[in-house]
């Protein structure tokens, strides 16, 4: 009889299944404590702030406990799921440290996040922070500069040698490494924004990392007792209760439902888009009728049999050309480098919704692709979406984006920008309308354009120039044509 030992059990690490994901919920459990395992199976779904993911699990083995119950979120590199691999262990099970000695290390305020592969926890060799440029002698500037940056209003620099931490606990780490809280660029920009001191904010994010949540519970701490009460901090106020007073409510009038996931992550993103890039909106109706029977020619066409063909198909197209014929308006504002990229390539955003909330997945190099290929990826897109399949990749490095309001018969709107991006195109309903159409009036199939436009890269003369184009191929959709 073989007696399981600790160092036979390996504990596999909730994974950063997207880029700079801190946190995931465990949506559903495929295995249970006494089930066998194999190389590469799906052993539980999570949902990030991005999308719903199947996580597999990388080694064979048993099943020997689940740490978290369906419906818990939980930290990116804390161990989920425990596997006895006793009698065939992989190759790299002897350099996984034991769980426990591995906890009972004290984190140093200043340390890095160890590297995370997809499926497959967070890697097990040290890594290290790379090193700042420059000298670390003259402290005082280093210091001042750093202090202006966080807080964005000029106040009083750091004294030479003072040390800058966060208010949680001791610090162990070297008094150069703490005087930059450990923050990503987007969460330092929003504190700017917000005028929030990040060496003043508690961290909540792995290894101290200071995450959107931090800076905007320091903004209204009394909003967030949870977070007070979970955060690394020094002695709460005296009389402080660990967990926060149940709210009461009647259950019969209202339902709470708890902001989180792809919905939590929603939010954050238009608020910070919204008072970040400074919007502008502009409108354009257009007789569509010539499009809509072009819709339906192509519907007949042998080189569109299976795929799904509709009006949309034609407003992407349509925006494409436009963005060629534009080509500045396909760009990003570079905040801390103060620099306009514009993108040579069009991942093309299609807004979707979803129970989970709304995603916006993007056709990649969209622009190089003939119309038949569009109508294939749209569907593929869309049909994703509403299995709720749509990986992280898909939603990263959009360029541009279309927003389908018609479909909910809407007949127009101001869209929010996705945050990176310049220009949202939004579609509203075909409707039957009376038009004047060669002197005369008549029933025609009209819609609503509305392109909202970031006003720090994009003027009126080329966001009007890239919505006429649009309105005038639609009118004439032989432009495509002429104007590929």
């Amino acid at each position: 009889m073989t007696t399981m030992t600790q160092a036979s059990v390996r504990e596999f690490k909730m994974p950063d299944v997207g880029e700079g994901l801190t946190e995931a919920e465990i949506l559903k459990w495929y295995v249970q404590p006494g089930d066998t395992v194999t190389d590469g199976q799906v052993v539980c779904e999570v949902e990030t702030a991005k999308a719903a993911v199947e996580l597999p699990i990388p080694y064979d083995g048993v099943v020997r406990e689940l740490h978290f119950p369906e419906g818990t979120t939980v930290d990116v590199g804390t161990p989920i799921i425990a596997v006895d691999v006793s009698g065939g262990a992989p190759a790299e099970a002897p350099a996984q440290a034991p769980a426990e000695p591995e906890q009972e290390q004290p984190k140093a305020e200043g340390a890095t996040r160890q590297p995370v592969l997809v499926g497959y926890g967070v890697a097990t060799t040290a890594t290290r922070r790379r090193p700042r440029k420059g000298p670390q002698a003259p402290v005082a500037e280093a210091s001042a500069a750093i202090q202006t940056e966080l807080n964005g209003h000029g106040t009083a620099p750091v004294a030479t040698g003072q040390t800058v931490t966060p208010a949680a606990g001791p610090a162990t780490a070297p008094a150069a490494v703490q005087q930059r809280p450990l923050a990503k660029p987007p969460v330092r920009k929003l504190a700017k924004d917000l005028g929030v001191d990040l060496a003043t904010v508690t961290p909540t994010g792995p290894d101290g990392i200071i995450t959107r949540e931090d800076v905007h519970a320091a903004v209204a701490p009394p909003q967030a007792p949870e977070r007070e009460a979970q955060a690394p901090a020094a002695p709460a106020p005296a009389a402080a209760p660990s967990t926060p007073a149940a709210v009461s409510y009647d259950t019969a009038r209202e339902t709470r439902v708890p902001v989180k996931g792809v919905r939590k992550a929603t939010a954050a993103a238009m608020v910070g888009s919204a008072f970040t890039a400074p919007h502008v909106t502009e409108f354009v109706t257009v007789d569509v009728t010539r499009t809509m029977k072009l819709v339906e020619e192509l519907k007949q066409d042998k080189e569109f049999a299976g795929l799904r063909v509709n009006p949309l198909l034609l407003i992407a197209k349509a925006l494409l050309v436009a963005i060629r014929r534009n080509p500045d308006i396909n760009a990003s504002w570079d905040e801390a480098n103060q620099e306009i990229v514009v993108k040579h390539y069009v991942n093309l955003g299609i807004a979707a919704a979803t129970p989970r909330g709304l995603i916006v997945p993007n056709i990649k190099d969209a622009h190089t692709q003939t119309l038949p290929q569009l109508a294939a990826s749209l569907g593929e897109l869309v049909s994703t979406a509403r299995e709720g399949k749509t990986s992280p990749a898909a939603m990263q490095g959009g360029t541009v984006t279309i927003t389908n309001v018609g479909v909910f018969g809407v007949d127009t709107g101001t869209p929010i920008l996705n945050p990176g991006e310049s220009a949202i195109l939004a579609v509203g309903r075909i409707k039957p309308q009376p038009w004047v159409h060669k002197g005369k009036v008549k029933p025609r199939q009209v819609t609503t354009l509305a392109l909202s436009f970031d006003h720090r890269l994009v003027d009126g003369e080329l966001g009007s120039k890239v919505l006429a184009d649009v309105a005038a191929i639609l009118e004439q959709p032989k432009r495509l044509i002429t104007w590929a």
